[in-house]
Formats: structure tokens, C-alpha cells, sequence
């Protein structure tokens, strides 16, 4: 069965290989593509090919492409996934099993954190979610009235794009400039001058749409689900402890808050919900309709997510007494140096078959 991995970020290598070594020994030929053929994950597939500088519907012609001359089976996008789950019948027609969201309009939603506040905040009497404080603005007189509001709540403030993924244009915002000592002693960081964003921002008349927020001081979970459209097979909360150390913890309040999402919404396949606590409240930072890039860790509960994933989209029965996460696992990693193939060119088989 030929399976074709897009366009996407580092970690998915380790999804590659769970899919490889699945419980079943089922036998996957795995296809990998990225613009730049250093990209690591390339490594680990066994047919790998340089993308197109393509976007758009252009990419997604790309795609259908792809698919036809290669025979592929499944079809795993990260790149174009909100146009590709709205084309999702061109793949049907030529046979192509695609693991996205196919529901279009939840998908189109989802990538705008603006509008998924909105949408969860006015859909039920009773929200899933509390939701920080924001005001979206795009232009310098708004970005101001927004902080100085957020501020007179007793907010530390924060801002980060309606549109992106994840820590990309996250900012937190504080009054004073940085000190000699953070110059000379401490490396980039993630804390911004309010004045400094004001600069920045003033450089033009209006910007892209920006969420202007309160800054969330608890702890941060990432929660990877599981699920058909019917049901949510598994919920693991993975708690972002100090560093780089990851937790699964068997978090009652936030599994059900995945259930009682997933009731509403049915996103099937993968999908993540990221959280952080503030005065003791879980508020909403996030939906990932995809695979998240930690998975990873909380694949180490004994629950292979992207095998599953697969099997649920080709309609295969999931034996749901056997999945019984295991928690309590802490987790980290450290960065391995990885020799690279000199002959990563279009076409070029990378394993043995």
C-alpha cells in the first residue's frame, strides 16, 4: 500500500515510522515530498521527490498529480490540507483515501483562531471552552486600545496572528525595554516591549488580522485524539512541563472536555486541542484538525495514533477495549546528528524494498 506524506514538519518522521512498524505488519511503501531535499524527514521515506514553488489550487493540481502518476493509495496532507479537504471528491474519483477533516467549512474554521473563539463562544448555551480575553485588531491605534484594555482588566498581555502555526508571531508584551543585562547575558526571547511592537506595527496602515490577548501563566496541555466521525477512541493530555519535559497525565476535566467537543463537532481521524491554565481555568488556545508535532510523546501511552488514523480511514474496525492508554510516562528528548543522504533527488529510492 502506497502512502504519501507531503510537505511537512520534522516530526512527522516519527509518525513514518509507526506506521512502518505497525502492530498488524502491515507493509507500507512510504512516499515523502518537501521543497527543500535536506528536509529530514525525506530520510526516512522510501520514495522521495522535490516539490513545486506551488500554492493554492495550483498545489492541490500538483497533488491529484502526484497521486495519478504514483498510484497512491493514502494521501496524509499538512500542506494546502483546508483546500484539499474542500477538493477531497477529485481524490475520491481517481481512488485516493485522503486523512483529512471532510468537513470543509469546520476545517476553514479551525485555521482561524479568531473565528473558532467566536464559533465555539456563540454555538452552545453552555461553552466547551472558556476563551482568554482578546480583541482582534489590524492597524497601530487598535493594537493600542486593545493592550491598554487588556491591561486595565489586570491582564499580561500577549499577541499572536489569527492564522498560523505554533509559536509562530507569538509575542508577550511588557512596558519596559530590555536592560544591558538581558542584552549582553540572555538570548532571543519571546517578551516584547510594548512600545517596540508599536514600531513595528506602525510601519504600515493596517496589518493582517492579530489577536491581542490575555497571557496565560499556567501550565500548557496538548491534548492528541483519536476518533471516527462517530466516535473519540482515545484523549491524551500532554502536560508541557519544564524545558523540554512532556507528562501524559490521565487529566479527567480535559478528556471530557475532548468528548464533549468531539459530540459536537466530530473532527475524525487525528486531532489536537491545546490548553493552558490561568487562576486555575483551562482556556482554549487552540484546534489542530491534523496530527500535532509532539504526537509523538503521547503515542508513548501504547496507542499508535497515526496506524489507527489509517485504519479508521479505510473504514477497518478499531477494537476500542485495547485502548487503554498508559499515564503517568515522562518524557524528553535530545537532538541526534543525522548524515544526509547525497542522492535525495526527484525520484530516488531511499530504502531497500
Amino acid at each position: 500500500m502506497k502512502i504519501w506524506f507531503n510537505r511537512w514538519f520534522t516530526t512527522v518522521l516519527h509518525y513514518l515510522e509507526m506506521i512502518r512498524n505497525n502492530e498488524d505488519q502491515r507493509k507500507f511503501i512510504i512516499y515523502g515530498s518537501h521543497p527543500n531535499r535536506d528536509t529530514l524527514y525525506l530520510q526516512y521515506c522510501d520514495f522521495v521527490f522535490e516539490e513545486p514553488d506551488l500554492t493554492g489550487d495550483e498545489y492541490v493540481d500538483f497533488c491529484l498529480d502526484f497521486c495519478k502518476t504514483h498510484a497512491i493509495d493514502i494521501f496524509v496532507p499538512r500542506m494546502e490540507n483546508v483546500l484539499i479537504s474542500e477538493r477531497l471528491a477529485d481524490f475520491e474519483a481517481i481512488g485516493v483515501k485522503v486523512l483529512v477533516c471532510p468537513n470543509a467549512g469546520l476545517m476553514k474554521m479551525m485555521e482561524n483562531k479568531a473565528v473558532t473563539y467566536q464559533e465555539l463562544l456563540n454555538n452552545t448555551s453552555s461553552p466547551i471552552f472558556s476563551i482568554p480575553d482578546y480583541k482582534i485588531v489590524n492597524n497601530v491605534a487598535d493594537f493600542k486600545q486593545a493592550y491598554m484594555a487588556l491591561k486595565e482588566k489586570g491582564h499580561k498581555v500577549c499577541l499572536k496572528p489569527v492564522v498560523g502555526e505554533g509559536a509562530n508571531g507569538f509575542r508577550v508584551l511588557k512596558d519596559e525595554i530590555d536592560s544591558i543585562e538581558q542584552l549582553m547575558r540572555h538570548g532571543t526571547s519571546f517578551r516584547m516591549p510594548f512600545l517596540y511592537a508599536c514600531d513595528i506595527l506602525g510601519q504600515q496602515e493596517t496589518f493582517p488580522d492579530l489577536m491581542v490577548m490575555e497571557y496565560l501563566e499556567g501550565r500548557e496541555y496538548s491534548i492528541d485524539c483519536l476518533a471516527s466521525q462517530d466516535k473519540l477512541y482515545a484523549a491524551i493530555p500532554r502536560m508541557k512541563g519544564d524545558g523540554r519535559v512532556r507528562e501524559l497525565v490521565d487529566h479527567r476535566e480535559l478528556i471530557q472536555q475532548a468528548h464533549e467537543f468531539h459530540r459536537e463537532y466530530k473532527i475524525p481521524y487525528v486531532f489536537n486541542i491545546q490548553v493552558k491554565y490561568n487562576n486555575g481555568i483551562p482556556k482554549l488556545l487552540e484546534i489542530n484538525p491534523r496530527m500535532s508535532g509532539g504526537m509523538h510523546i503521547s503515542c508513548l501511552s501504547g496507542i499508535n495514533m497515526p496506524y489507527l488514523a489509517i485504519k479508521i480511514l479505510l473504514e477497518e474496525r478499531i477494537d476500542d477495549k485495547q485502548l487503554k492508554p498508559k499515564f503517568g510516562i515522562r518524557a524528553s528528548h535530545i537532538e541526534k546528528e543525522m548524515i544526509l543522504g547525497s542522492n535525495l533527488v526527484s525520484g530516488t529510492t531511499k530504502r531497500q524494498m
